[in-house]
């Protein structure tokens, strides 16, 4: 196995950073299995893109920004809750996405991801993409949880819950984009949530939550690439393999913190 380029790894554990400020947010909107269920939204343009020579991450991309445009769409029109629409929208793409790609070792790319050099150009646009979704969750923080808590009084105060509904549905639809590369569509998910359900057993406030969560991320994805570099394994399994790992010692400590109490 090649060494890892320094703008794979850079860009892999900004990508991090972005994927544990998304998931806090993604965990108190109790979208944990609809979050994971989305970034498999990108397969069937994955599927199109290697079909035709073109780089599957653009098709990816593609296909979860149309995607989130009709969860959002189709939730604003019908009511229906965001995990069934999301649902929904999963398994249509998953039947179109097997169907599309038919090597296997290029399934096997798209799903669990891997390790291969970027250029500049590449990288610069992944910390653009990486510092708009960082930001953007910085900045509207506050008017989110307000959101959360109650979306009439998020509406008495001045917020388009509507329009931040969809920002935050394109963020995170920009943060899978992210780690398409690495994770594939079928993991990235879980780097989005494991992290995030790791901060919430050990974070007492709001900042702590999202600084611990991107810390578990980023210790999640720097390991899994040395160890996938190592011993030449797959890279997405290795990643969340020791996000699992940091969730469950995140369980010890928050039952001995609790048994404390």
């Amino acid at each position: 196995m090649t060494n890892i380029d320094i703008f794979s790894f850079l860009l892999a554990a900004i990508t991090a950073v972005a994927s544990g400020m998304v998931g806090s947010f993604a965990l108190m909107r109790r979208m944990t299995l609809a979050g994971d269920a989305l970034s498999h939204v990108a397969l069937p343009g994955m599927g199109l893109a290697i079909l035709y020579s073109y780089n599957p991450v653009w098709g990816g991309a593609l296909a979860l920004l149309v995607g989130v445009l009709i969860i959002w769409k189709v939730e604003k029109l019908t009511h229906l809750n965001i995990e069934a629409v999301i649902g929904v929208l999963f398994s249509v793409s998953l039947a179109l996405g097997a169907l599309i790609i038919e090597e296997e070792h290029e399934l096997v790319e798209t799903l669990f991801g891997g390790v291969s050099p970027i250029s500049r150009n590449e990288f610069l646009l992944g910390c653009v993409i990486a510092a708009v979704v960082i930001g953007f969750i910085i900045r509207n923080r506050h008017a989110l949880v307000l959101s959360l808590v109650s979306k009439e009084l998020a509406k008495t105060s001045g917020i388009s819950v509507d329009r931040l509904q969809l920002s935050f549905l394109i963020v995170f639809a920009l943060t899978v984009i992210l780690g398409l590369k690495f994770l594939g569509v079928l993991l990235m998910g879980s780097l989005i949530i494991i992290p995030a359900a790791t901060a919430r057993n050990l974070a007492k406030n709001l900042n702590g939550m999202l600084a611990i969560a991107s810390g578990s991320a980023v210790v999640s994805v720097i390991g899994g690439l040395m160890i996938a570099e190592r011993f030449d394994f797959t890279l997405g399994p290795i990643i969340i393999a020791i996000a699992g790992m940091l969730f469950v010692i995140s369980l010890l400590l928050y039952g001995k913190t609790s048994g404390a109490k």
